[in-house]
């Protein structure tokens, strides 16, 4: 089985001068020399170099007290998750899963190979408590995919134990760069690898800047891809907020579609979006049933102990875990089958060959203006039509069609931020205010339909339905409240300027 540990290092170059004196930095009250280890990794990637483009690595590493598969999952700079598996002959089932949204199809082969003599020092408190690890590590390279060649290099590295203050890090740089000791300028050994054996670079080439209403609309295409890709492995993890994360790049790309269908042809996005709404459906399941419990659960700690009647607790938190039980497996499936993958690829395909319609090439302001205030006057015929209508399902109905209406004209007003500026942004940030209303009245919807369901279960077991009910009347007077915050916040949202 795989687990993981969050690596939060420290990279530096290094010459002969080694590793100075780190006694009494930063609550280090001594430095134990704990010998040299001998390291040999190689490092796996597929044969145009998708995961280090990524910044991901996966290798297969003998030696030192964690010998197994490695795969790190960028976190932040410095910062990276790395998932462990035991030693074995080839990629592990569990790691093999982490990359599929990057790998798909692609076989993984042998890049680059390195070989570590680790000069290993433990830093520890006054307690004997380990602060960090550090090391200088004499690094040989040699290239396996490609015609290329070796390299050698010397670096220190500077880890946090686990739960130490990382504080200690900062202490610590200061001491080194006192010492004259500068940081790398190579993000991980494997980039420094690829990059002085004749390998492709590891990050993407910088983009010129946008210039034409198609450059905006791509250019946050593609960041809305990059996230799907990236939260992928974290839904797999189970990572908090990632299903909602990706499930919100996969909207902001349908919404992107539909609104600039002048700058990219309908015709060929139409069939993708269709598949963009599938995945998004498939990742609801999880994600709206993990926020309506958590409301619930809330909802229940909120009560009189004396209000809660019969085993209510015990009802909604077995029905969440059920479900999630059961999403979970379901969404996993998902993410491994032929038609997510096919989707992933359809996706970069169009990234890398648009489909390009005559406006895409003018200038940006005025498509991508004219684009969103479309968009927003669609909002505006929604609003006003459901709050003509009396309190009930088809109001209910109403407002949340234009909920959805509000978050693409939100998703269209982001995209069109680097080309209009403070009007497009001051649009996304009332559209963001506007949808966090209407979600409130939608989220009462979903969680009075729930009650009814658990109400008539505990029923039917012969239990009270008293508590039921009354979360019932709070979730009423809670979508009745946000009816009547709606008039108010629409005037001053039509009042303001626009783009």
């Amino acid at each position: 089985m795989a687990d993981a540990k969050r690596e939060i290092e420290r990279k530096y170059e290094s010459d002969d001068s080694g590793l100075p004196d780190l006694t009494g930095v930063g609550g280090v009250a001594s430095v134990l020399d704990k010998g040299l280890v001998e390291l040999d990794a190689t490092y796996y990637d597929t044969p145009d170099e998708r995961l280090a483009a990524a910044g991901l690595t996966l290798r297969h590493r003998t030696g030192g007290t964690d010998a197994g598969w490695h795969l790190k999952l960028p976190v932040a700079p410095g910062v990276r998750d790395e998932i462990r598996a035991p030693l074995s002959d080839t990629v592990p089932d569990e790691i093999a899963a982490l990359v599929r949204s990057r790998v798909r199809g692609t076989a993984l082969v042998p890049v680059v190979r390195l070989r570590s003599a680790r000069d290993l020092r433990h830093l520890v408190g006054t307690d004997g408590t380990l602060l960090a690890e550090a090391s200088v590590d004499t690094v040989s390279a040699e290239r396996l995919n490609r015609a290329g060649g070796t390299a050698q290099w010397t670096e220190i590295e500077v880890e946090l134990a686990d739960g130490a203050d990382p504080a200690v890090l900062d202490q610590v740089d200061k001491r080194l760069r006192k010492a004259g000791v500068r940081p790398s300028s190579a993000p991980s050994k494997l980039a420094r690898a690829l990059e002085q054996t004749g390998g492709t670079r590891t990050r993407a080439a910088r983009r010129a800047q946008p210039a034409t209403a198609a450059d905006h609309v791509l250019a946050y295409l593609r960041e809305q891809r990059d996230v799907l890709l990236e939260c992928d492995p974290a839904v797999r993890r189970d990572v908090p907020d990632s299903v909602h994360r990706m499930r919100v790049a996969t909207r902001r790309m349908r919404s992107t579609f539909r609104t600039y269908g002048t700058v990219l042809d309908p015709a060929v996005t139409g069939p993708l979006a269709a598949e963009l709404k599938w995945l998004a459906g498939e990742l609801g399941a999880d994600r709206d049933q993990e926020v309506l419990a958590e409301h619930l659960t809330t909802a229940l700690d909120g009560l009189p102990p004396d209000l809660v009647v019969g085993p209510v607790r015990h009802r909604v938190t077995g029905w969440a875990t059920n479900r999630h039980t059961h999403t979970r497996g379901h969404l996993i499936a998902v993410l491994d089958s032929a038609r997510h993958l096919a989707l992933l690829d359809t996706l970069d395909a169009l990234l890398a060959d648009p489909p390009l319609r005559k406006k895409a090439t003018r200038p940006p302001d005025k498509v991508l203006a004219k684009a969103v205030r479309k968009d927003l006057a669609r909002v505006s015929r929604l609003i006003t039509e459901a709050l003509a209508l009396p309190p009930g399902q088809d109001r209910d109905l109403a407002l949340h069609d234009a909920r959805k209406k509000a978050k693409r004209t939100r998703y269209a007003a982001e995209a069109a931020i680097p080309a209009l500026g403070a009007p497009a942004r001051k649009l996304a940030k009332s559209m963001k205010s506007l949808t966090s209303l209407l979600g409130e009245h939608q989220d009462s919807v979903m969680a009075r339909h729930t009650l009814r369901e658990l109400s008539a279960v505990a029923h039917a077991a012969g239990e009270s339905a008293f508590t039921y009910g009354l979360l019932y009347g709070r979730e009423e007077q809670r979508a009745a409240t946000a009816e009547a915050e709606l008039p108010g916040l629409w005037s001053k949202i039509g009042s303001g300027p626009s783009v």
